[in-house]
C-alpha cells in the first residue's frame, strides 16, 4: 500500500460518502494502492456507516478536536505516504496526484496553496481570505523562516514516519500550524503545490470558530518563538531604557519645547527592568524547550548557556548589586549632607533610580542563572531489562545462591580428605 487518505469527521453525513467515493475513484484511475481512513470524532448522525458503505475504514478517536482526530487517523494509516483533508467536500481529492508525485520525489511534507490554485466564490469568508490566513501565514514565515504561502491549507500530504517523528502535541485547529512549524524547524523538505477550494457541501455551520481558532493559531506561533515573544521586545526595551537612562542620569534632555527629566528617568528604569526580564525569559524558555524536545537544539543558545554558567551569573549579579549598593550609599551621604531633610528630586532621583535599577537587575541575573542551572540538570534514565536479561539474571542469582549454600560442605569434605591423606602418608613413612 502506498497512500492513506485521512479525513477527520464529526457529523459529516451530508458529504463524507461523496469524499470517500471520489478518493477511491482517484485510486482506481491512477492505479494507486491506497485506502481511505475516516477518523471519527464522535459523530451521531450516522457518518460512520455511510463511510464504511462507501469503502472507507473508520477509526474511532475519543479525544475531541481537529488535531486529535487527525493524529488518530495518521497513526492508524497503513501506508508510508499519508494525505489529509476535510470531509466536507471543499477539497477535491482527485487532485492528489501532484502531492503524491512530490512525495515520491523525496519531499517530507507537501502543502496545498489555495491562493495560488484558486478559491471559488463563497468558499472562504472574506475575513479569513483577506485578513486571517494572510496575516497568520505572514507571521509564520516571519517567526520561523518558512517559505509556505498558505499555512492553514487543509489539503496536504506527508511521509507518515517524518510527521510522527515531530511529536505533534496540539489537539485543536492549531494542529495545522504546528505541523508546518515543527517541520520547518526540523529542516524537512517542504514543498507547495497549487490547490483549489470550493464551497463545502454542508447545510450546517462549520466547526471552525473565526476568532477563537484564529487566536489559538496566533498563540501557538508566539509560544513557539521565544525570540519574537520575549527576546526582540526585551532587547528593544533594554536598549531604549539604557540609552535614555544614561542621558537622563546626568541632566535634563530637551527636544524642542519638551523637557525629559527625572520622571522620564523612572520610566527608562522600568523599561530596563522589563526588558532584561524579557531577555532572561527568552533564554529560559529556549533552554526548557530544548531540554524537553519541543524545539530543536540551537547551537547559538548552547554557546550562551555554556558561557553564562551559574558562577558567571552570580559574579555578574554580585557586581551589579555592589554598584547599586554603592549608589544607595552615595544617596544616603547626599541626604546626610542635607541634614536628612527634604531633598531636591531633580538631584536625588538621579542617584536613587539608577541604583535601584541595578539592584533589581542584579537579583534577576542571579535568579535567572540559578533557574537555567536547574533546567540544565540532566535526567538519566537507565534502560529497562529485557525478558532475556531478566532470565539470565535469575539464573546467575540462583547459581550464586547454590554456590554459597554448598560451599561450606564442600570445603569441609576437602579438609577431611586432606587429613586422611596426611595420615596415610604418616603411616607409609613409619
Amino acid at each position: 500500500m502506498e497512500l492513506s487518505v485521512v479525513m477527520p469527521c464529526l457529523n459529516e453525513a451530508e458529504t463524507v460518502e461523496t469524499c470517500v467515493r471520489k478518493t477511491i475513484a482517484f485510486f482506481e484511475e491512477q492505479g494507486i494502492d491506497g485506502e481511505v481512513i475516516i477518523a471519527d470524532n464522535g459523530s451521531t448522525d450516522g457518518s460512520q456507516q455511510l463511510a464504511r458503505d462507501a469503502g472507507a475504514r473508520v477509526v474511532a478517536v475519543s479525544d475531541k478536536g481537529y488535531g486529535n482526530a487527525l493524529m488518530g487517523g495518521i497513526r492508524a494509516a497503513r501506508a508510508p505516504f499519508v494525505a489529509m483533508g476535510d470531509a466536507d467536500d471543499s477539497y477535491d481529492f482527485a487532485t492528489l496526484g501532484p502531492f503524491l508525485a512530490e512525495l515520491r520525489d523525496g519531499a517530507d511534507l507537501v502543502m496545498g496553496n489555495r491562493f495560488k490554485g484558486g478559491i471559488a466564490p463563497g468558499a472562504m469568508p472574506p475575513l479569513h481570505r483577506y485578513l486571517g490566513n494572510p496575516v497568520l501565514s505572514f507571521v509564520g514565515r516571519l517567526f520561523f523562516g518558512s517559505k509556505i504561502g498558505d499555512f492553514h491549507c487543509g489539503l496536504r500530504a506527508f511521509r507518515k514516519e517524518s510527521i510522527l517523528r515531530l511529536g505533534l502535541q496540539t489537539g485543536g485547529m492549531e494542529f495545522a500550524s504546528e505541523m508546518v512549524v515543527k517541520a520547518t524547524l526540523a529542516r524537512y523538505d517542504i514543498r507547495e503545490v497549487p490547490t483549489t477550494l470550493s464551497p463545502d457541501g454542508r447545510t450546517r455551520a462549520p466547526h471552525l470558530s473565526t476568532w477563537r481558532d484564529g487566536w489559538r493559531h496566533l498563540r501557538f506561533l508566539m509560544l513557539y518563538s521565544p525570540r519574537w515573544l520575549f527576546l526582540i521586545p526585551g532587547l528593544l526595551l533594554m536598549t531604549l531604557g539604557l540609552v535614555s537612562g544614561v542621558a537622563l542620569s546626568f541632566t535634563t534632555v530637551r527636544v524642542g519645547d519638551i523637557a525629559f527629566g527625572v520622571d522620564t528617568l523612572v520610566g527608562a528604569s522600568a523599561m530596563m527592568v522589563i526588558g532584561f526580564q524579557a531577555v532572561v525569559f527568552a533564554l529560559l524558555t529556549k533552554v526548557y524547550a530544548m531540554e524537553e524536545g519541543f524545539l530543536p537544539h540551537d547551537k547559538r543558545v548552547q554557546k550562551i548557556i555554556d558561557w553564562w554558567s551559574l558562577e558567571r551569573g552570580l559574579v555578574l549579579g554580585g557586581l551589579l548589586a555592589l554598584a547599586g549598593l554603592g549608589g544607595l550609599v552615595a544617596s544616603l551621604m547626599h541626604w546626610r549632607g542635607n541634614h536628612f531633610g527634604e531633598l531636591d528630586p531633580l538631584h536625588s532621583l538621579r542617584l536613587v533610580v539608577p541604583s535601584a535599577t541595578a539592584l533589581m537587575i542584579s537579583l534577576q541575573a542571579v535568579f535567572g542563572s540559578l533557574f537555567i542551572s536547574i533546567l540544565g540538570i540532566r535526567r538519566r534514565q537507565h534502560p529497562p531489562l529485557t525478558d532475556a536479561a531478566d532470565e539470565a539474571a535469575d539464573v546467575i542469582d540462583a547459581a550464586a545462591y547454590a554456590v554459597a549454600a554448598e560451599g561450606p560442605a564442600e570445603r569441609s569434605d576437602e579438609k577431611a580428605d586432606e587429613k586422611a591423606e596426611d595420615k596415610a602418608d604418616e603411616s607409609t613413612a613409619r
